[in-house]
């Protein structure tokens, strides 16, 4: 499995927005986004997420660590 980079939540958002996801809603600094057929995913609009929490949104999204990262 590739090493994910250290990105920070917004960045996280562009690439998820360019595999098809959209923002529903925000409370406070965390973005709910929504894919039709998909469950919906919560990602912290922070500084630098951590490896760890990044990769589990990614697993939640239903993508592989390949696809998000050809998306960033």
């Amino acid at each position: 499995m590739p090493r994910l980079p250290a990105i920070s939540g917004k960045e996280a958002i562009k690439a998820f927005e360019r595999l098809g996801y959209e923002r529903k809603r925000q409370r406070g600094s965390h973005v709910v986004m929504s894919f039709p057929g998909r469950r919906p995913i919560v990602v912290p609009e922070h500084g630098d997420m951590k490896r760890g929490t990044l990769r589990s949104i990614i697993r939640d999204s239903g993508f592989t660590v390949e696809e998000f990262l050809e998306a960033l």
